[in-house]
């Protein structure tokens, strides 16, 4: 047991040691944002402050939280350190949200604003910024959140689960899993977004809405349809959402306007579909699928087993 207390404390020292070098090293970058374009740009007045407020988001805020951390990890004070920190947490959420709305106004910025754009090429060339640009400093703050998450996972993995420090640094780890799911989400639905706008693009017309509430985009695919009576088989283009099935195909390579386009053949609602493996199981050449619909039945076929076999998985968990 004595061994093994001394091996969770090396290891616990060195990972609070790595924290707090590591937060030293992102309070400096922060400090550069913030000295360098948020206080003169303030004094200056080169950017409306409801613009000001888009670009940055809640940076300073930030800056302190983390500022008062190092404070408590150069003392020791790890468990207190954390949790007090863990109030501050949700600015990190806050500021995710914000990213995308913040990266569209600084190019916009940019492109019409010509004092703010000469001041941007200015401050960017101090030796302090290391040929690093804003772009590259202002998604900092998430990828320190992610680094947070593995400290105070292993912070607690080193700590003995009988002392009182455990139980702060437990609701650590719980507090920032949590703020860490939240940006994921934000991602996983901006992500999900250009997805849904990507194949809306790439359909000709405006009859297929595939821009919908709640709908997921999962995969796509050429796949061949096999049909009913014996005509020979079809190369389609199918797109395969939380809620339905698109087919298309290409427009003729000659249409002036839409010869890089799909046209929509058919959307096949999952709500009341069951998917079978005709064959496809063995060790043989490609598969077939058979995706029945109250009134019509769907065969498909692809030489290769391993994309039938993935387009089986991802059919049969979105109509689960």
């Amino acid at each position: 047991v004595e061994d093994q207390r001394a091996r969770w404390e090396r290891k616990r020292s060195r990972t609070a040691k790595e924290l707090l070098e590591t937060e030293h090293k992102y309070l400096e970058q922060l400090d550069l944002v913030l000295t360098y374009f948020v206080t003169i740009l303030k004094a200056k007045g080169t950017l409306k402050p409801a613009v000001l407020e888009t670009i940055f988001g809640p940076l300073e805020n930030l800056y302190s939280a983390s500022h008062v951390l190092s404070l408590h990890l150069e003392k020791g004070n790890l468990g207190p350190g954390l949790e007090n920190f863990c109030q501050s947490l949700d600015l990190y959420g806050h500021y995710a949200e914000n990213l995308e709305q913040a990266n569209k106004t600084l190019k916009e910025q940019l492109r019409k604003n010509k004092s703010f754009r000469r001041f941007k090429k200015l401050q960017e060339t101090r030796p302090q910024f290391q040929g690093r640009e804003l772009e590259d400093l202002l998604p900092l703050p998430l990828q320190r959140l992610h680094q947070y998450k593995h400290f105070f996972r292993d912070l607690l993995e080193n700590t003995s689960p009988d002392t009182a420090e455990y139980q702060k640094l437990a609701k650590s780890v719980k507090s920032v899993s949590e703020v860490s799911q939240w940006v994921q989400g934000i991602f996983d639905k901006r992500e999900n977004s250009l997805q849904l706008l990507r194949v809306q693009k790439l359909l000709k017309g405006q009859k297929t809405q595939v821009l919908s509430p709640g709908r997921w985009y999962i995969r796509e695919g050429w796949l061949l349809v096999v049909p009913s009576k014996g005509e020979e088989l079809k190369r389609r283009m199918f797109f395969l959402f939380s809620d339905i099935l698109i087919a298309a195909k290409p427009c003729h390579p000659l249409h002036l306007l839409n010869s890089n386009k799909l046209s929509c053949q058919a959307v096949y609602p999952l709500q009341q579909c069951s998917v079978d493996k005709v064959f496809g199981h063995t060790q043989s050449q490609g598969g077939l699928l058979s995706l029945s619909f109250p009134h019509k039945t769907l065969l498909l076929m692809s030489s290769n087993q391993q994309e039938i076999h993935d387009w089986y998985r991802s059919l049969t968990a979105a109509v689960r």
